[in-house]
């Protein structure tokens, strides 16, 4: 497991979740790690861990990438460490989720500047050192409302889609000239976020049953499930794969009727 020795990866939101499982796993594949996490506490943590576990190089940048001057300083203190940039996985978001007539002007603006914006933000950093050194790999952290809707949802789905599109239109931008973006859209995936929001229900352990039982395969997806993909996509055997959107989702995108 050595497919990433020698790049510098970026990973934001990598404090918890599917980012911290990403972040694992490029440690172990043998990356750099710059954690970019809102949550200082969090974002210490999880690197101070992998660094303890992997003997890797990580390191956490407080990060707010709905902030322009903070990614900026992050991108800034990550290149002064671990040198250009040859990873950048866009995984940091929030679920904005509302009917869309009482959505009020600051749920929107959250959502596009965190969401859509953000990623777009990191690849601006990022891409000029890509460039000047020939190669690297954006992988942006989608989602099936990437491409399907759920109602009263709005306006997370109008996001991913968007982010979707900036996907492929930086992917063929850039493809001649070494830089691979893709996207991954995972579907249920068993994080904190998931156990919190299942707490809230009058009967947490029924609501995660029936969750687990809508799904095709009968549970929820893994962190470490949607990790590989992404090493996979970050490392220089995925060259080829541009502009792709690789759905994670234990097949409920391809269900039709029950």
């Amino acid at each position: 497991m050595d497919r990433l020795t020698g790049k510098h990866a970026v990973i934001t939101g990598g404090g918890q979740g599917i980012g911290a499982a990403i972040a694992e796993r490029f440690a172990r594949e043998g990356a750099d790690v710059t954690i970019a996490e809102l949550d200082d506490e969090l974002g210490t943590a999880t690197a101070q861990r992998l660094s303890d576990e992997t003997e890797a190089r990580v390191q956490h940048i407080r990060t707010d990438i709905a902030e322009s001057d903070s990614v900026a300083n992050m991108h800034e203190q990550a290149v002064a460490a671990f040198g250009t940039v040859d990873v950048l996985i866009n995984n940091a978001g929030i679920n904005v989720f509302r009917e869309p007539l009482e959505s009020s002007q600051a749920d929107w603006q959250l959502c596009m500047s965190v969401d859509l914006e953000g990623a777009w933000r990191c690849c601006r950093c990022v891409l000029p050192g890509m460039l000047q050194q020939g190669q690297g790999a954006i992988v942006n952290i989608a989602s099936n409302h990437a491409f399907s809707i759920m109602k009263s949802t709005f306006p997370y789905p109008v996001a991913k889609h968007a982010l979707l599109g900036l996907t492929r239109s930086l992917a063929l931008e850039y493809a001649n000239r070494g830089i691979a973006v893709n996207a991954i859209s995972p579907g249920y995936v068993d994080t904190p976020n998931v156990d919190n929001y299942l707490a809230t229900m009058e009967d947490p352990v029924a609501a995660r049953a029936a969750v687990e039982a809508s799904q095709p395969v009968g549970r929820l997806c893994k962190p470490s499930e949607v990790a590989a993909v992404a090493a996979m996509l970050a490392s220089d055997e995925a060259r080829f794969i541009i502009g792709e959107n690789i759905v994670i989702d234990g097949g409920v995108a391809i269900r039709m009727y029950e």
